[in-house]
């Protein structure tokens, strides 16, 4: 069984995405209309297939027919089976790409938006928001929106399985339940840090070991990145007020270029993509 799985965005998020979607044996369209940026993907996707090899968790034939089923484009083709897109958290730039996604008449037509309601992104879309990264965390959340059509929850959920992932299915809210909940415990660790409470891996250490959380809201906000986490948060302070207001130094840190893993530096500095101590 092959089908086509689109993926809008050669980001993060849609690189990820992507590589689950082909080691489950569909056929991808990554759609990118920045070359340099496409050229990156294809440098990271390798890199995860290496990877993924040394590691044992594919051999090299595994890896190489995988790769084979990731191609590049610079528009939706007609016909996909699935279309996510995984584009920036702005409401007009996600309208318009799925606008353009949904003329292409896809069997499923999704955002991975991690904040933005779904009922405001157009007519006849899901939400499956996958977590970062794609290939280690279980999670699909499901959102369901006023137009998303009646069976696209039992699509998503057969994709869901086909991908390994484990859903929830939830009602379409700012923030849906994972981001909500997540970008309060962030923001709540950003200004204590921000008012000298503690370090941030005394901060992050408490709520690993006292709380059983794999990783500390500060190293998880460097991972998502400051400024993903800070859209998000600028979203929900705009739905629920001013308990969602972002932090000053996270704006801050943002306005720096300072955003995570991805750039070297965030709460933490990065190395190669490994946190690093000071």
């Amino acid at each position: 069984m092959t089908d086509r799985f689109v993926v809008i965005g050669a980001g993060t998020m849609g690189i990820g995405i992507a590589y689950v979607a082909a080691g489950a044996g569909y056929r991808v369209d990554l759609v990118e209309v920045d070359p340099e940026r496409a050229a990156a993907a294809r440098d990271t996707l390798a890199g995860l297939w290496r990877k993924a090899v040394a590691r044992d968790l594919l051999d090299a034939t595994e890896a190489d027919e995988a790769a084979a089923r990731i191609g590049f484009a610079e528009a939706v083709p007609a016909g996909a089976d699935v279309v996510v897109e995984a584009v920036p958290e702005k409401l007009e730039l996600k309208r318009a790409v799925l606008a353009a996604a949904a003329a292409a008449r896809p069997g499923l037509l999704a955002s991975n938006t991690s904040s933005i309601p779904i009922s405001a992104l157009g007519d006849g879309v899901i939400g499956l928001h996958f977590f970062n990264p794609v290939w280690a965390m279980p999670l699909l959340e499901i959102v369901v929106g006023a137009s998303t059509p009646p069976g696209a929850v039992r699509t998503a959920r057969a994709v869901a399985a086909r991908l390994g992932k484990d859903p929830v299915v939830v009602r379409d809210r700012p923030g849906f339940a994972t981001s909500r909940l997540g970008v309060a415990l962030g923001l709540e660790a950003i200004r204590m840090l921000e008012d000298g409470v503690a370090s941030a891996t005394d901060i992050d250490k408490a709520m690993v070991l006292g709380y059983r959380h794999p990783v500390g809201p500060l190293e998880l906000t460097d991972l998502v990145g400051l400024d993903v986490r800070l859209d998000i948060a600028r979203t929900l302070q705009a739905a629920y007020g001013d308990r969602f207001a972002p932090p000053d130094l996270l704006v801050s840190l943002v306005e720096a270029g300072h955003l995570g893993r991805k750039t070297g530096r965030g709460f933490y500095r990065w190395v190669d993509g490994a946190r690093v101590s000071d």
